[in-house]
């Protein structure tokens, strides 16, 4: 038997559902005023967040309390899998703003292993973004200003995996070093000498070793890598044992990008840092690398979800999107441009560069 999710709770005083408050820390009712802490409590309650092995979830071999099920709905738009409690039928996706109708469907996956909690209220999520619209100068002030004015941020919990990971690598290749050599040329019918630098390469080889903790990979597909790239660094010694109390008056997106696919995509980072060690194990000025064997062990992983506040708006028939770290701060979204305020510094500017001109001419 899996596990459903369930991210509503009721408050002891008025039984009105709670929502988590990034400010207290706690769960609180927006009806009476009443506060709960959250609790410890669930399967992993009292116990530090701990890695599982990867090659057993490959083969399908986790305990059965590492899966749970819980309602989802893909869009038809930009395909993110969005949880939805028993109550919700239709909504607005909230990566794009396109009508949603749920279904019935079930999402069987690997429960999270950690949450990092919102530190920032939507409040302050819109005031994050509102400035950074601000310095986008040739953003349209429709947009601004429906942005200031529409409706509230969306407070979703992204998936990634992290990837421990131990390495051994064996590498060949060749140590370049600079060197100059003195050369004689012609220059307007005289001799001149000049330093030439040349390379001299020896062969090279070696071993370098590295262990890799918690290699972060998104396993979401609705937000394009470049913004959620754009949104780090997290603070990941803050990651609390999943409690679903943080998740209360929160939506949790599930996870799109499966447990190998995310691994590939984590082997990729690891083999750009093994890279840099070998190149730097070789020296020299200059490096050639041949080869590069690896052997990887001890491989773990974890399911965490991480806090993103995201606006979706459509203006004059497009969809921008923009998210906030729910940690930080930090924002990133799709640039608007505004066509006349294009035009106007392009008209100013040639205004600028005819009276410059005219002046130089004047004065010669």
């Amino acid at each position: 038997m899996t596990d459903k999710t369930e991210h509503r709770f009721p408050c002891e005083q008025c039984g009105a559902d709670l929502r988590y408050d990034p400010n207290a820390g706690a769960l609180m009712c927006d009806h009476c005023g009443h506060s709960q802490p959250v609790t410890d409590q669930g399967p992993w309650a009292g116990t530090a967040i701990r890695e599982l092995d990867f090659q057993k979830a490959v083969n399908n071999l986790l305990p059965a309390q590492e899966i749970e099920e819980t309602r989802v709905t893909k869009c038809p738009n930009c395909g993110a899998q969005v949880e939805f409690s028993e109550t919700t039928h239709a909504l607005e996706c909230p990566f794009c703003a396109t009508p949603v109708v749920t279904d019935t469907g079930t999402h069987r996956h690997i429960k999270p292993r950690g949450v990092l909690p919102f530190v920032l209220t939507e409040k302050q999520a819109r005031d994050a973004m509102t400035r950074w619209l601000g310095k986008l100068w040739f953003a349209p002030n429709g947009l601004q200003e429906y942005a200031r004015k529409g409706r509230k941020m969306d407070g979703i919990y992204v998936p990634y995996w992290t990837f421990d990971a131990d390495t051994k690598s064996r590498y060949s290749g060749e140590r370049g070093t600079i060197y100059y050599e003195t050369e004689t040329v012609m220059r307007d019918g005289k001799r001149e000498t000049r330093q030439v630098a040349k390379i001299r390469w020896t062969p090279a080889a070696g071993r370098v070793a590295r262990f890799f903790d918690d290699v972060l990979v998104l396993a979401s597909r609705s937000l394009p890598a470049r913004y959620t790239d754009a949104l780090e660094p997290w603070d990941l010694s803050a990651l609390t044992p999943y409690q679903p109390q943080y998740l209360a008056g929160f939506r949790a997106e599930g996870y799109a990008v499966e447990l190998d696919e995310g691994f590939d995509i984590a082997r990729g980072k690891m083999n750009r840092v093994i890279e840099r060690d070998v190149r730097f194990d070789i020296g020299g000025d200059q490096q050639r690398i041949h080869d590069i064997q690896t052997q990887i062990s001890d491989v773990t992983f974890k399911h965490i979800l991480l806090p993103v506040w995201l606006a979706a708006y459509k203006y004059r028939g497009k969809t921008y999107r923009f998210v906030v770290n729910g940690q930080t701060g930090r924002v990133q979204g799709e640039r608007p441009w505004s066509a006349w305020k294009i035009a106007l510094a392009v008209g100013v500017g040639l205004i600028v560069a005819g009276v410059a001109g005219y002046f130089i001419a004047q004065n010669q």
